[in-house]
């Protein structure tokens, strides 16, 4: 039973990796045809690179590889589309940051290796290796034994790293990069844009703050799952949606965005989220479900893990 749900999985992995290397395919023919035919998407997309020189390759390696890896679903092909667009995409991003050229190729192209490496990995592994994620420090751990404070200071101390990394460093770094590639959008610096995300940032943050610590101090643990509860948690926020914190997060990286006036921090936020739930949720709530059972199958089934519901109690407990 097993081994023919793995086969379906994989199955139904190779047919979505192969549908996007054909969608990869008509739009890397369709952007040739408009760089031969306007000077403004040359320039925005290559910079001072001769598009004559670097047509023939890309056309081969690129466009052409593409539509034989969505014909044949041959992984070979899908390797060369991912080292040859890998490649570009660092040349072109090394010559946008120094030069301050061909920004939105550079955007594109980073979008484009990382949608060719994740249907590459599709192809070879069956699916995207979602469990590579969950080793080392990353592997699920239950918590040991200690005290409502000392789960509540872990966890704190984690929130205070993660929220310097993800709402200051990160996004400084990103922000810096957008204006130096000059994709800025300038819709972006109206001071209202702004204020909104003030009041998001605030509001999401109490929700993230809350999270945290309903999770140390009902669940016994943080929330990494390196030290993940010992307990399954469903009050406080999570009596309301399944993982408040991932919601909070989401909302916050956004809102730092609109704050900056950065679209590509709120628009990393956004995929992010996208990789989140299909990468990492599984496997988390593949451990719970087998740590809590029944219990962890009756919150599943009535709590959203994004869209807040009205509140909910275990009828069990």
């Amino acid at each position: 039973m097993g081994n023919k749900m793995e086969g379906r999985v994989a199955l139904r992995s190779a047919s979505i990796a192969r549908a996007y290397f054909a969608i990869q395919a008509v739009a890397g023919a369709g952007w040739w045809v408009a760089v031969f035919s306007s000077e403004d998407v040359r320039r925005a997309t290559l910079g001072s690179w001769d598009h004559r020189l670097f047509a023939g390759p890309d056309l081969l390696l690129f466009v052409g590889a593409s539509a034989l890896t969505a014909a044949y679903g041959n992984r070979v092909f899908a390797v060369v589309v991912a080292v040859w667009t890998t490649l570009v995409t660092v040349a072109l991003t090394v010559q946008g940051l120094v030069g301050q050229e061909a920004g939105w190729g550079v955007v594109a192209m980073a979008v484009a290796t990382l949608g060719t490496l994740a249907a590459t990995a599709s192809l070879w592994l069956g699916g995207l290796p979602s469990h590579w994620f969950f080793v080392g420090p990353f592997a699920f751990r239950v918590a040991g034994e200690g005290s409502g404070a000392k789960h509540l200071r872990r966890s704190l101390a984690q929130l205070v790293v993660f929220w310097t990394a993800f709402f200051i460093v990160i996004p400084m770094v990103l922000v810096a990069v957008e204006r130096r590639l000059q994709v800025t959008a300038p819709v972006l610096d109206h001071r209202g844009v702004g204020t909104i995300g003030v009041v998001v940032l605030l509001a999401a943050s109490v929700v993230g703050l809350w999270s945290c610590v309903t999770m140390a101090l009902q669940g016994e643990g943080t929330p990494l799952p390196a030290e993940t509860a010992r307990n399954l948690v469903v009050t406080g926020p999570y009596r309301h949606v399944r993982n408040p914190m991932a919601v909070a997060g989401a909302l916050q990286t956004i809102a730092v965005g609109l704050i900056l006036g950065s679209w590509v921090v709120a628009a990393i936020a956004v995929a992010g989220s996208v990789a989140w739930n299909a990468i990492i949720r599984p496997e988390e709530e593949a451990d719970l479900a087998a740590r809590f059972g029944e219990q962890y199958d009756r919150y599943r089934t009535h709590v959203r893990c994004w869209v807040p519901a009205s509140t909910w109690r275990d009828p069990a407990s």
